[in-house]
């Protein structure tokens, strides 16, 4: 982790967020548990929803660059945490309704360096910035049906402005698979590059970001996300909502089970179990 002086507004984050600063005003953002691909805890989800709103207050920063230490992005939630109560779900929520919405409204760029893997969660992150460059062998995947649950962190939002109506139900649907240049061909990221050279490709647009006209840049980021995105808001509330119910649902119970035990999820609303899911639900969120 990149040490900060202790009054510097991005001290207070946790190891699992390494934070440094480089020239111009650039802020270089690194997920950092490479040992779980980058998977976060509950905890961090609260701190990756907190560091845009410093981000956008900070004024030593002009432009943001987020990325994962080791071989992958993120891979969203980590699944040897224990299984998230109701409460836990709707907190959780609660932070992807600010960290969406302040993303959405903070003037400085953002630029996702995608080095490896972005599933779930992190493929949301790495979307919703200004700016993507993915390894060209990235491995992209939105995943949240396999595991039960509404893909609710951003697909609603973001998919189909990006890519079309078409290929957005493909991909939230099935949770297929595509890798970096497939998704550049598609239009769903900025750019595809190899994978050696994402980061220093991702620094230095941002570094040309960082000594152009501050005003021109944010205020040009402010009318294209004013409209076409903020005005999709009330879309991404309702999917976030529908997730966190699948969070208490069998389905969901079931595929973390299938996971642990290596084997493939029989979803209980694909055998005609409708009544068991909602029991299902209760108990676990009792419990």
């Amino acid at each position: 982790m990149t040490t900060l002086p202790a009054d510097d507004i991005f001290s207070k984050y946790p190891e699992e967020i390494s934070i440094e600063r480089k020239p111009h005003g650039v802020l270089l953002i690194t997920i950092n548990r490479p040992d779980r691909l980058n998977s976060l805890t509950m905890p961090m989800f609260k701190a990756m929803a907190d560091i845009w709103v410093d981000v956008d207050r900070d004024p030593q920063t002009r432009v943001a660059v987020v990325t994962g230490a080791g071989r992958g992005f993120c891979t969203g939630m980590d699944v040897r945490q224990p299984d998230p109560t109701l409460d836990d779900a709707i907190e959780l929520m609660e932070d992807e309704r600010r960290r969406i919405s302040t993303l959405l409204n903070m003037d400085k760029p953002l630029i996702s360096a995608i080095n490896g893997p972005a599933v779930g969660w992190g493929l949301s992150m790495a979307l919703l910035a200004d700016i993507s460059v993915a390894a060209d062998d990235a491995l992209l995947r939105d995943g949240h049906t396999r595991i039960g649950v509404v893909a609710g962190d951003h697909s609603s939002l973001i998919w189909p402005l990006l890519v079309g109506m078409a290929k957005a139900k493909y991909y939230q649907l099935t949770s297929a698979s595509l890798t970096g240049a497939e998704a550049e061909r598609m239009g769903l990221v900025s750019l595809a590059v190899p994978k050696n050279d994402v980061l220093e490709r991702a620094l230095a647009i941002a570094d040309d970001l960082a000594q152009g006209s501050q005003q021109a840049i944010r205020w040009t980021k402010r009318s294209l996300n004013t409209g076409w995105l903020t005005n999709a808001l009330p879309q991404q509330e309702l999917s976030a909502a529908l997730e966190t119910i699948g969070f208490a649902s069998a389905d969901y119970i079931e595929a973390r089970q299938a996971f642990r035990e290596n084997r493939p999820a029989r979803y209980p609303s694909a055998h005609g179990n409708s009544h068991s899911v909602l029991v299902a639900s209760t108990h676990n969120v009792a419990n």
